[in-house]
């Protein structure tokens, strides 16, 4: 076990199930962290219920009530709640005459509108307590735009934003606010495309879960006292 100031502290992770969510979530486990998982399947959700010893609880992000059942179950099981990392997400690219418009729609939903939700349930009981660290997963993407990729870049953009806002309003108190902002990840973001985007992009060798879930626990693991508002993470091989 990695030794450190997390041991026995808790998070919760949105979108744990596959990719950046569950290498957190087994990084967070290595510390001696104890987890709260989400995410929509129920047999995966039942393995790492076993393999992390984490309480769990299947459903889909974008339920209004979900995040405060998430904050209700950590605060039942462990009887607090120290990080939440706001990482479930979804990708939807395409061009004017070719992007599927309910698919966009309801990455919003996803990308935004849920994120909202869990980022002010969870900062409001941080406030209450006195500390907390609430981490979302943006993007590169978060901070620039490729060609048809206008409508996914503006939802990160937005997570951009209210990371910086929330930051500034809890600013001298023990409230941390982080957001991580990825390059290309080989994750199963991109399972149903016909062509991977590594491969569009021409890009051998992106991101492993791995590689982005050590630097959360990088970011964790800093004193009380130092703030990491951005942590950008990208392939050697980026050109963006």
């Amino acid at each position: 076990m990695k030794t450190g100031n997390l041991t026995g502290k808790v998070a919760v992770i949105t979108g744990a199930s596959s990719g950046i969510g569950l290498a957190v979530a087994r990084e967070l486990h290595s510390y001696g962290m104890k987890l709260v998982l989400t995410a929509r399947c129920e047999d995966t959700l039942s393995r790492l219920k076993s393999e992390l010893q984490a309480a769990v609880l299947a459903g889909n992000v974008t339920e209004p009530s979900l995040p405060g059942r998430l904050l209700a179950l950590a605060l039942s099981t462990h009887g607090r709640c120290d990080v939440v990392l706001n990482n479930a997400g979804m990708m939807e690219l395409g061009s004017i005459a070719s992007i599927d418009i309910d698919k966009m729609c309801e990455m919003v939903r996803v990308n935004v509108e849920a994120v909202y939700r869990i980022a002010y349930v969870f900062m409001r009981q941080f406030v209450l307590q006195g500390h907390g660290h609430l981490v979302n997963t943006s993007s590169v993407l978060g901070t620039k735009v490729r060609l048809t990729a206008g409508a996914y870049a503006g939802t990160k953009y937005a997570i951009e934003a209210l990371s910086e806002a929330l930051r500034l309003e809890v600013a001298g108190t023990a409230v941390k606010v982080s957001c991580i902002e990825p390059g290309l990840v080989r994750t199963g973001l991109h399972r149903d495309w016909p062509v991977h985007l590594r491969e569009s992009i021409k890009m051998s060798n992106p991101l492993q879960p791995e590689d982005v879930a050590r630097c959360v626990g990088f970011l964790l693991s800093q004193p009380d006292h130092v703030r990491i508002p951005k942590l950008m993470i990208v392939p050697g091989e980026s050109q963006i």
